[in-house]
């Protein structure tokens, strides 16, 4: 059972959620601000935060840089939920390494739908295995990556998407199709944030982040790497 984390000051819309989620066999916890959503999400390590970023005490972006700067929480996945709309408030959310964003209102069943979506990428398909490619290691059931043989921190959506690109090597692979395979839809805000993502994974690859190619007017490869 997956335990989910709300971090909500509306308690109304936190019981909305949590009663949701209960009824689809989820493990739910809640805190009401900043700091003590701060503090329970070290304490309980969930698999999951729903983290509102208009909180009292200290605001979800400060949440959220929080527990990435911790490694017992840095990896956990991170749905943001905020009222205001503007484009460039969710592509901030999202270049923040947010896993996802919604904005308010939203229905229930549409944040069920990205808390699977999330989830379901996160834990990967049962039974996998070691998947290694020119200097990459992906420990699938770990969600660990190694360059080198040294470890380097990806989160889960930077990981899976280097996955995705790494088994399909040397391959031209669509932009709207990684999309749809890494966070399960195609918008303009995630099309902007693919960018963002490749970018930081470059950077996280330091010499070997060449491998990455942009393939114009189609979307990204990983070049297959070459001896010498």
């Amino acid at each position: 059972m997956h335990k989910i984390l709300i971090v909500e000051d509306e308690r109304d819309i936190a019981d909305l959620i949590g009663f949701n989620l209960e009824r689809q066999g989820y493990e739910v916890i809640k805190a009401y601000d900043g700091l003590s959503g701060t503090d329970v999400a070290l304490r309980e390590r969930p698999d999951l935060i729903v983290l509102d970023l208009m909180l009292p005490g200290r605001d979800g972006y400060g949440v959220f840089k929080e527990l990435r700067r911790d490694a017992r929480t840095a990896q956990i996945p991170v749905i943001m939920l905020t009222a205001r709309a503007q484009t460039e408030d969710r592509i901030q959310g999202l270049e923040a390494g947010a896993d996802d964003y919604l904005t308010k209102p939203f229905s229930p069943k549409e944040l069920l739908l990205r808390i699977n979506a999330v989830l379901k990428r996160v834990d990967g398909p049962p039974g996998t295995v070691d998947f290694s490619f020119g200097p990459f290691r992906f420990d699938k059931n770990s969600l660990k990556f190694y360059l080198d043989g040294e470890p380097v921190d990806l989160t889960a959506t930077e990981f899976k998407l280097l996955l995705y690109l790494c088994e399909r090597g040397g391959k031209p692979q669509d932009r709207n199709e990684l999309l749809r395979t890494v966070w399960g839809y195609s918008d303009e805000v995630h099309s902007r944030t693919l960018d963002t993502h490749m970018k930081r994974l470059r950077q996280k690859l330091g010499g070997h982040g060449g491998l990455v190619e942009t393939v114009r007017g189609v979307g990204y490869l990983v070049a297959l790497p070459t001896a010498g």
